[in-house]
């Protein structure tokens, strides 16, 4: 363990092992605010490298989720529920169908009307104070779909619409979602960077050696845009969670 300006970083030998530490360690923090106040709000990350931790969390169960309201940090834009790339789905499949929340809100990311999707999905992000937000980082260290082209430290918006830069669409490719590039929709509804800060605790997984230079940029390059995730080494309330391979560049 070590800390990197305000952000405390933890590393571990294996992916397994890092991922059921985060869980642990959700699963306390989830516990603790249901037993405080009785409901919880948290929001998701999507994406193959959190996967494992989504496995170990919800298999430590006694966590009553019929009192936690979800939240989901991006979607495709124009992209349908059932497409085997949707966010929505991977959330079904691998969350809601398991836990039953109370509720799970999901973006519309195929709504005719999506500056107006913006607007509903930040009205629901505003109706609870958020008490969990668990994230990842990108291979261009974005946060959720905020890339570098597109993020904001200070965004006025707690959701909104962004382009996909080319490193960001490669990823989607490279992990298996889409069959090429021009596959990738161009478009995104994201949750904003301020948005995801406000959580009152942020634990961000982040395996795998596809990462490490993500990692090094965050941990040591200056805190700007050019690496969003950068933000979080201002974040107190966040901890970062790093296996082997994503810490060695460090």
């Amino acid at each position: 363990m070590f800390q990197a300006d305000s952000l405390p970083v933890r590393v571990y030998e294996t992916q397994d092992e890092m991922a059921r530490d985060a869980a642990n360690l959700a699963h306390e923090y989830l516990t603790q605010v249901l037993a405080n106040q009785g409901t919880a709000a948290c929001i998701l990350a999507t994406g193959n490298s959190q996967i494992q931790f989504l496995e170990h969390l919800i298999a430590l169960g006694s966590i009553d989720w019929s009192r936690v309201t979800l939240f989901h940090m991006d979607e495709y834009l124009g992209i349908e529920p059932t497409h085997k790339a949707s966010f929505r789905r991977y959330m079904r499949e691998k969350v809601e169908a398991r836990v039953r929340p109370l509720q799970f809100h999901y973006i519309e990311g195929d709504v005719l009307l999506p500056m107006e999707e913006c607007k509903r999905y930040a009205r629901l992000l505003s109706a609870q104070p958020i008490d969990l937000c668990c994230l990842g980082v990108g291979e261009n260290g974005h946060l959720a779909f905020n890339d570098p082209s597109v993020a904001d430290f200070q965004d006025a918006y707690k959701v909104k619409i962004v382009k996909l830069d080319a490193a960001c669409r490669q990823q989607q490719v490279n992990e298996g979602h889409f069959p090429d590039l021009e596959a990738v929709p161009p478009y995104a509804i994201t949750l904003t960077i301020p948005m995801l800060c406000s959580a009152r605790k942020m634990l961000c997984v982040a395996p795998e050696r596809r990462k490490a230079q993500a990692v090094k940029d965050l941990l040591t390059g200056p805190i700007n845009t050019a690496c969003p995730a950068s933000v979080l080494r201002g974040q107190s309330n966040a901890t970062l969670f790093l296996d082997a391979d994503s810490a060695a560049l460090l």
